[in-house]
This record gives C-alpha cells, structure tokens and sequence, in this order.
C-alpha cells in the first residue's frame, strides 16, 4: 500500500526550511506536494551552496545540498503568481488541494489575491497553513525572521554554550536551524490533526504558526525549570540541568557521552568504573543529591573516564547496561551499524547527476509504508505536466504562458 496520505494534494508555497520541511514529510507520508516556485530562481535555498550536488563529470548541478534536504517527494511547478495569469493558475490549483503551506510575510499573499479568505470560498475545504516569524499577530507580525535569531530571541541560544567562567563561554546557536525544523514537525502535526477535524465537520480551516512561538513552545523541561523557580537557567555546555552525570567527558584518547540516568544506574557506573563507594557517599545517592553536589561530583567522574579509551568505556559501560555513547562526526554516523543497518541512506535518481543522496524519514508504517521515488525537482520540472492534467490547458496555452513568462 502507499503512504498514508495517499489521494491528499497539498500546494507548498513556502520557501527555505520551516515549510518545505513540513511539506517533505507529507510528501514521504504519500501525499501529492506540488511545488510552486517563481520561475526565476525558484527556492532560495536552490542556491545556498556550495556544496551543490555535482553530475557524472564532477560540475556543479542547480541543486544545493541544502535545497536537497527539504524537497525529496515533490514536483516543482514554476508559475509567477504576481501576475493576474499566474494568480488565476494557483486559484486553479487551490481549488483542487486538500492543503496550502506558504511562508510569506503576514498579508502577503492576500495582496495577490491567494490568501485564506481569498482561496475558502473557492474551497471550503482547504487547510491553509502560514508560517511566519512571529504569528499573524503581534507587535513584531509584520518583522522578518530567520532561525539563528530565533533561537536567539526565544531562549535556546541562552542555554546552549560554554558555562560562563569557563574558556570559550558565551551563547551559541544548534548547528542545525532547530527552530525551522521543529516549526515544520508542528506544521505537519497540525495539518494532519485539521485533516482528521475535516472528516467531522467538512470543512477546512487557517492555522498561523510562526518560528518564535514553536521555539518557546519546545523549551520543555528547561521552559518549566523557569517557570516553576523564576529563576532562568544557565548555559552548562553538554551537562543536562536535571540529571547528574549526564554530559560529555573526556577519555583517556577522546570523548563520550555519559547519560546516567537514574540511580541504578549510577550504582552500576560506580561499580564498573571500579569504584563503588561512590555510589554510597550520600552527597551523591539520589538523583536529588548528586545535581545539589554536582561541582563536586563532575570532577571525580571526570578523573575516573580519563583513566581509559574510548572504546574501552563503550563496551564497558555497555556490559553494566548504563546509556553512553560516541560522539560521531558526521561520517562516523554514517558508517555506524545501526545506521546503516536501518538504511538511513538514501539515493534516488536525478535527471542531471544519476543519483541524489538524502536521508530517508524514521517513521516506518507497517502497512502503509513510505515509498522513496522522487528526488528533489529541478526547477519547473513539474510545471506543464500538473497544469495539463489537473487544469486542462492544452499545448497552445501553455505555450502563451510560456511565453508571457507566467510560467516556466
């Protein structure tokens, strides 16, 4: 069987990060995403290289590594919606779709006459999803926004970092753009919810959802840490707030990530780690004890994993059942077994460069499995062939609007 949103068509205006990575996942969830892209240029992130993926004689394709990441699944219909042709093209289209995603500033595509109010009469039925910086709303609606200054604004950069004091302190954003990324999962989460909603009530609705509130939203336990003392918590590098030893620590050739995570656990690290009075000493017990005497407890682990290598303490600390773990780099997490047992790979076939690699989704349905076929459109790709079947425009008309430059 195919994906579980077989037969759903969604319009993805959106650029960048937050909404094409949303409309990826749809995508691989086996729903029909068209693309719709101007015809010059297209997605920004078409561009965001190098490094672009190369064909078979090693010359860079139009297609960034970046682009690459966000677009698996779909088909890109090039189509300049400022101009009335092109409105009344998307109009078209909208009045088919099961979903909209679009990324716009706040009014946007409302001038264009492609806004929410502007599409539901058309279709009631049409879930219409905005992503924007900082919600429909607000004294800052109408600012632009990016993910760096986002996790600026919204806190995370605040606990992530070099403690203050110590060599290299001072705030530092996630290496990937957390805040789109988290932005698109609660994309897809609300679509699908407004989707299971239509099957009652039949009709669709507008949902607004923006960079700043969703950062906020997943600050988790550290949100609530703040909440419930007032107090904001502090940078602490790899060290987890709640959880005592739970961080990154130097081995004798390298480094690894200790989780302990509960007091059996920390019994059995003592012990492996040949040391088992540790676990007795009562400023280190409980869980509660050892994040009250975490300046004193940190140290002494930390003496202990220098006395072996890496590889030594994995296997371990794995035999006593207490969670760590390398710290890969990127082709490490490739050539992992796991990894590449669960075949997190992918290559799929693009017309300019043979194969493109991508990095499959982690959902696995047992019956209606996620099927790999389409890598990432070349720009316009899609264009004629969607309008044809789905509008019914003829050679002749699409050829004017070729002309006219409407589309591409």
């Amino acid at each position: 069987m195919a994906g579980p949103l077989q037969g759903i068509v969604v319009l993805d205006l959106s650029r960048i990060l937050a909404g094409p990575w949303a409309t990826q996942v749809l995508a691989d969830y086996g729903a029909e995403v068209l693309k719709i892209e101007h015809p010059q240029g297209g997605d920004d992130t078409r561009k965001w290289g190098p490094p672009y993926l190369r064909d078979a004689a090693g010359r860079d394709t139009a297609e960034s590594a970046y682009y690459l990441s966000a677009n698996r699944g779909k088909r890109s219909l090039a189509i300049d919606f400022s101009r009335p042709e092109g409105q009344e093209l998307l109009r078209g289209l909208a009045a088919q779709a099961d979903v909209l995603v679009e990324n716009f500033k706040v009014g946007g595509l409302a001038r264009h006459g492609l806004g929410y109010a502007d599409l539901a009469p058309v279709n009631p039925r049409l879930v219409y999803l905005s992503i924007s910086a900082f919600g429909q709303d607000g004294p800052d609606a109408a600012k632009p926004g990016y993910d760096a200054m986002i996790q600026g604004m919204g806190g995370l950069m605040s606990l992530t970092g070099v403690p203050d004091g110590e060599p290299g302190a001072g705030p530092q954003k996630v290496g990937v753009a957390v805040a789109d990324l988290m932005c698109g999962m609660y994309a897809v989460s609300a679509i699908i919810a407004a989707l299971f909603e239509r099957e009652r009530s039949g009709r669709g609705q507008y949902i607004d959802l923006s960079l700043l509130d969703t950062q906020v939203a997943w600050l988790a336990n550290q949100g609530l840490n703040y909440l419930v003392t007032g107090s904001p918590p502090r940078r602490q590098g790899t060290a987890h707030p709640n959880i005592v030893p739970y961080q990154a620590f130097a081995t004798a050739d390298g480094h690894l990530m200790l989780a302990v995570g509960n007091d059996g656990q920390f019994q059995r690290f003592c012990a492996a780690a040949g040391a088992p009075g540790l676990a007795a000493d009562p400023r280190f017990a409980t869980n509660r004890d050892r994040v009250a005497h975490r300046a004193e407890l940190v140290p002494v682990v930390s003496q202990l994993l220098r006395g072996r290598g890496t590889q030594e303490w994995l296997a371990t600390l794995e035999r006593a059942q207490v969670p760590c773990g390398p710290i890969n780099d990127l082709a490490q997490v490739f050539a992992e077994p796991q990894v590449r047992h669960r075949q997190m790979r992918l290559d799929l076939p693009h017309p300019t460069a043979g194969n493109a690699p991508g990095v499959r989704n982690p959902v696995r349905f047992a019956r209606t499995q996620i099927e790999y076929e389409r890598a990432p459109p070349p720009l316009g790709a899609d264009t004629a062939g969607e309008l044809r079947a789905r509008l019914r425009l003829d050679d002749a008309a699409l050829a004017d609007l070729v002309a006219r430059g409407v589309i591409a």
